[in-house]
């Protein structure tokens, strides 16, 4: 299951904003009320803690996740180890890469996630909602950097 977003920033800047937890906290905080390195500094074998804000905590309230794969400056592969999504799936592996725009590479990018995950019944459904906020956290990009 994937999903993307085009920003009006740089792959670079999202980059950045992607990966620093006080920025990263700052974008949203209706869907993203905190993020912290449990272990680690965001190189593959760190973990790190989400806490989702008022918006998603129907859905889910936090998650942990391992990182597995990082391509500097461009993508980043988790995959949860704790929390709500835990209990959904298992498996449960996203990416979010940022691919700068051809063409206008100083001013633009895509913002894509991709998930990998197996259902632990049924009669759970594939994780649209986490698709969904996602891509809307991910839009926010646009809006803080303005501010930033």
């Amino acid at each position: 299951m994937k999903g993307e977003v085009v920003l009006n920033i740089p792959a670079e800047k999202a980059w950045e904003m992607y990966r620093d937890n006080e920025i990263i906290s700052q974008i949203n905080p209706e869907m993203l009320a905190h993020a912290t390195y449990l272990e680690g500094d965001g190189s593959p074998g760190s973990l790190r803690l989400f806490k989702l804000g008022p918006v998603l905590q129907k859905y889910v309230r936090e998650s942990t996740e391992k990182i597995e794969k990082v391509e500097v400056g461009r993508s980043v592969t988790y995959r949860v180890i704790d929390g709500d999504l835990k209990n959904m799936y298992d498996p449960y592996r996203v990416t979010f890469s940022f691919i700068p725009m051809e063409g206008k590479e100083k001013d633009m990018c895509i913002a894509e996630w991709k998930a990998e995950f197996q259902t632990l019944t049924p009669a759970i459904p594939p994780p649209d909602k986490a698709r969904d906020a996602a891509l809307g956290f991910l839009k926010s990009f646009d809006k803080f950097e303005l501010a930033y």
